[in-house]
């Protein structure tokens, strides 16, 4: 694995972990408050292919503080890391909440970039609940960092899933731990994905896979609803997970990924993976 730089025109450092290989190429997009980092276990599933793991602006290695976080510069990172590591191949995009909106609107936009999409527990109505950014900002403000050592964390953050992801990302600083992200940077980057995006997504023509937990973030309706306005997109609901069903459901989740990766076919290592997962 090979960290890598990609400057952006405005000025950000994305930071890429590269798993080199010749395979087909695969770009995994971490959600909100996240890095790449916890998606390194998944890149490490998908034998063959070529793995660019991105911390997305505002997270991980990657720019702190940047200007811009609108979903266009978001999408714009993308489309920067693949011309500038992969260039003149086209990718699969592959990300979980806020980066299964990312990649949605990278595959919206550039088509000519994009082979296949994958979202993992994302959405595209957006949110009408004004607070919901707010209160976000909010608990990321609550963590009374720095934490004294990980046990410390832990104790304040819980036991959900995506706790130990958030533990292996502190940085130290001091004498203690802080989170690689700033808590103001969180609410303003949700607050542009609770935007709808409905027109970009009833126009992709990019061959989609939904995958939903089973006790992830959205109701039927809603799940329902993203079908109905786009009827060929493929959509897989897990037997298990939550909304970080990439950390709680993670062999299901490798394998309707390594499936729709092969298109049905045979897995890249060559098991049969025909029937993981359900349809509704």
């Amino acid at each position: 694995m090979t960290s890598r730089v990609v400057l952006c025109p405005d000025g950000v450092s994305i930071a890429v972990s590269d798993l080199e290989g010749d395979g087909p190429v695969v770009v995994l997009l971490h959600g909100l408050a996240g890095s790449s980092r916890e998606l390194l276990p998944t890149a490490r599933e998908l034998d063959g292919c070529r793995v660019l793991l991105v911390d997305q602006r505002g997270h991980g290695l990657s720019t702190r503080r940047p200007d811009d976080l609108t979903r266009e510069a978001f999408v714009e990172d993308v489309v920067a890391v693949i011309e500038e590591l992969v260039p003149g191949r086209r990718a699969t995009l592959a990300g979980q909440s806020m980066g299964a909106h990312t990649a949605f609107l990278a595959a919206a936009a550039r088509p000519d970039l994009v082979e296949g999409l994958v979202m993992l527990e994302g959405h595209v109505a957006g949110s009408h609940d004004p607070e919901s950014a707010a209160a976000l900002g909010r608990y990321f403000a609550s963590w009374p960092v720095p934490f004294a050592d990980e046990d410390a964390a832990r104790a304040f953050l819980g036991d959900d899933a995506i706790v130990e992801a958030w533990v292996a990302d502190l940085q130290t600083q001091g004498n203690g731990l802080v989170p690689r992200f700033d808590p103001d940077i969180m609410r303003r980057t949700i607050e542009a994905v609770h935007e709808p995006r409905w027109a970009e997504w009833e126009t992709l023509r990019v061959p989609t896979r939904v995958i939903f937990a089973r006790n992830g973030m959205f109701d039927d309706a809603e799940k329902n609803e993203l079908i109905r306005r786009r009827p060929e997109t493929d959509r897989i609901d897990l037997a298990g997970g939550t909304h970080d069903a990439h950390l709680d459901a993670f062999e299901e989740w490798v394998g309707v990924l390594r499936q729709w990766l092969s298109r049905g076919e045979r897995t890249l290592d060559g098991r049969d993976l025909g029937g993981i997962g359900s349809r509704p």
